[in-house]
């Protein structure tokens, strides 16, 4: 019976979205000057990147943001910025046929809209055709073959899978209100190379006049880079993962607030983050373990059991992968392990 309606619900934004103002195709947009794989924004876009990404079965993700002329994003310390009406944010994933040499080649997979409206933000998934040539508009969703050569010379693959519209709400839908989940001041400080040249993004963007003043870039807060072990404690580390991973969802204000696992960066409350707090509802989710962590012992821990899980009726996040973060994994184990 949810299927049915689901079904028909995706029917009726088919039918609304086919004679709406969206535009049908990727290239309507004007995000890539000419060859898209190449990945090169025109003058409309400015590209960006998150110190800590969401894991999405191991593709790679191209972020660009397009702001109104003459308006400005109001910085928050904390909190996702804010963006003026007609902003555009893209993400586009894709696959490289070669981990350990990008110019092989890449496979374009999917490219993700949100555009902010005088009435809210929505999200457009426009998927590619196998040339790579464009991408239209699919708010349904789909299954793109995909396959690649990973760091360890090893041959993958996977059905990759494009959520629908209303799976997108699953993640950015925060109080209530469909937002962005990556932009903020702590994802964002971080250097990239414009022109050649390396600056760090947020005084980029206040350069060119598309954020407001900022404070000293010392005294912005910065996130952790999940995978920097060479200069990142493992304690902020494992803390980034959860935060990009699992925080849209399990916070005060999130889909998962009632739960009481909030797994902000800044949370400092133990019980909430959980260690040795019991989950809300038993299940198979659960896997007959009685708390979310056990410090000292990830093989005791639900919230481990969950991750390394490919049943959708167990796995967290239960949106947005298929395979499981292997790399992401053995850090949560270490960091439990360490809790000890």
């Amino acid at each position: 019976m949810c299927n049915y309606y689901s079904f028909l619900n995706i029917l009726f934004l088919s039918f609304l979205i086919s004679f709406s103002k969206y535009n049908e195709k990727i290239s309507d947009y004007n995000i890539y000057s000419n060859d898209p794989h190449n990945l090169i924004t025109t003058s409309n876009y400015i590209t960006y990147e998150l110190i800590t990404p969401l894991f999405s079965d191991y593709a790679y993700k191209h972020r660009s943001i397009y702001i109104p002329k003459n308006k400005k994003i109001k910085y928050y310390d904390k909190k996702i910025f804010e963006f003026p009406i007609g902003t555009i944010i893209s993400k586009t994933f894709y696959y490289p046929h070669d981990f350990n040499d990008i110019k092989k080649g890449i496979s374009l997979k999917e490219t993700r809209i949100m555009i902010h409206q005088e009435n809210g933000w929505i999200g457009l998934p426009y998927i590619w055709n196998d040339e790579g040539t464009e991408a239209y508009l699919e708010i349904a969703g789909d299954i793109k073959y995909a396959s690649w050569i990973d760091n360890k010379g090893n041959i993958q693959s996977i059905d990759y899978m494009v959520p629908n519209m209303n799976q997108c709400k699953g993640c950015h839908v925060n109080g209530e209100i469909f937002k962005p989940i990556g932009p903020s001041a702590k994802q964002l400080n971080k250097d990239l190379y414009y022109d050649g040249v390396l600056e760090n993004q947020l005084q980029r963007w206040e350069k060119i006049g598309i954020l407001e003043t900022i404070p000293d870039i010392e005294d912005i807060p910065k996130i952790a880079k999940w995978d920097d072990e060479h200069f990142e404690n493992i304690n902020n580390r494992a803390r980034a993962w959860l935060d990009i991973n699992c925080a849209h969802c399990h916070n005060e204000e999130g889909p998962a607030n009632n739960t009481g696992l909030y797994l902000d960066y800044y949370e400092t409350d133990l019980k909430s983050l959980g260690i040795n707090k019991t989950p809300v509802a038993a299940g198979r989710g659960t896997g007959k373990l009685k708390y979310d962590i056990v410090p000292g012992y990830p093989e005791k821990s639900i919230m481990v059991y969950r991750f390394e899980s490919t049943d959708p009726g167990i796995m967290m996040p239960e949106l947005g992968r298929t395979m499981v973060h292997k790399e992401g994994l053995d850090l949560i184990k270490q960091w439990i392990l360490n809790l000890n």
